[in-house]
């Protein structure tokens, strides 16, 4: 995955974009684009309490639909990249991915399982 072109972000862009409770978060990663006119975003949220997993994801769904609003007629390429996001959990693990390579992510993801 290349990830040059993304930026890392840190505890309190993770609040910002996703409106989550930074101190329910044992550990993430979190790469977005180095543009406001690109879509590209991977996060992966460990949660100190795997139930609140699904809370987290809706959170996400809310900026994922900040997103499609943002691009859809502004940005059609970038719009088709959100739409076609992964998002899902895997025990106490958050993982989200809008990129051309959301699906190498998703496996990379997967395969460390």
């Amino acid at each position: 995955m290349n990830l040059k072109e993304m930026r890392e972000g840190d505890r309190n862009k993770l609040q910002k974009l996703y409106k989550i409770d930074v101190d329910s978060v044992e550990d993430f990663i979190l790469y977005t684009s180095t543009s406001n006119v690109r879509a590209d975003e991977l996060a992966i949220i460990k949660l100190k309490d795997q139930s609140q997993a699904e809370s987290v994801k809706e959170k996400i769904g809310q900026r994922i639909d900040a997103q499609k609003i943002k691009f859809k007629d502004y940005r059609p390429n970038e719009y088709f990249l959100v739409e076609n996001h992964v998002l899902k959990t895997k025990g106490p693990f958050v993982f989200f991915a809008v990129s051309k390579e959301a699906n190498q992510m998703e496996h990379a993801f997967d395969d460390a399982f």
